[in-house]
């Protein structure tokens, strides 16, 4: 059974007509859309914040493996940060989600009152620098979102890591709204066997699951400092951490660094 209900099609149909007015833009507008530069902290060349790509998805939803390999494929892009958050509205279908959080559904709902194109609360969906979406797996409309993101005016993010193990974060820029700066556990890798529901008997794979999200402040534009703890970096079942500067209630991604642990 396909899980994209009618406000999703009504959503993806406004998403079309949305996109196909952006890829109208001249060539060079588009170009200099795409294009993050390298910035500099203190003289140091810093690589360029990713473009960060969310995918809600469920084990309940048999229309959602597709979109689960292609963040495994996106994942390999290195200006892309791709997060797999597991939703828990199809646990009611006869299997329930090893992997999901009511904090991944309270998100995308959130989203979703935002209005965006492509926005709605349905699996698989992939939602781009907390803005507009597109379903899951077609990878064509998720890549033009990519293509549109900018990220050349967000915060410069900088990591350092002592002899004790704890991590300095440093984020510094220019910025006249303030964000919320989040610490994000991630598994690089899960595979589920599912006993029942619309995949059962499939063996499912996913990509940066979130394990846990911690706040670590706002962000007003001047320099931040947080320090992480060999603790703060040793949640179970993570191996990678992620810092996300996003604009309150749900807003604009402005910034993102896959932590180099």
């Amino acid at each position: 059974m396909r899980k994209i209900i009618l406000p999703a099609m009504i959503a993806a149909t406004a998403f079309a007509g949305f996109m196909g007015a952006q890829i109208a833009q001249s060539s060079s507008e588009a170009s200099a859309q795409a294009t993050t530069p390298a910035k500099t902290f203190d003289g140091e060349t810093v690589s360029p914040t990713p473009v960060v790509v969310e995918l809600f998805t469920s084990q309940g939803c048999s229309s959602c493996p597709p979109a689960d390999t292609l963040a495994s494929r996106l994942a390999k892009d290195d200006s892309l940060l791709v997060i797999s958050r597991p939703v828990t509205y199809w646990d009611r279908l006869g299997w329930k989600d090893t992997l999901a959080r009511e904090e991944n559904t309270r998100l995308q709902r959130t989203y979703a009152a935002k209005g965006k194109a492509g926005s709605g609360v349905y699996t698989p969906q992939m939602v781009v620098n907390g803005g507009g979406g597109a379903v899951g797996s077609r990878e064509g409309d998720v890549r033009s979102l990519v293509r549109l993101a900018k990220n050349s005016a967000g915060p410069v993010i900088v990591t350092d890591r002592d002899d004790n193990g704890d991590v300095t974060v440093t984020i510094r820029g220019q910025s006249r709204y303030m964000a919320g700066v989040s610490l994000l556990a991630l598994s690089s890798s899960e595979t589920v066997q599912v006993g029942r529901g619309e995949n059962g008997g499939r063996k499912l794979h996913y990509t940066n699951v979130v394990k846990s999200e911690r706040n670590l402040g706002s962000w007003d534009g001047s320099l931040m400092q947080v320090k992480l703890s060999n603790a703060d970096l040793n949640v179970t079942g993570a191996d990678k951490y992620a810092i996300i500067v996003q604009r309150p209630g749900a807003g604009a991604i402005v910034g993102a660094k896959l932590l180099d642990i």
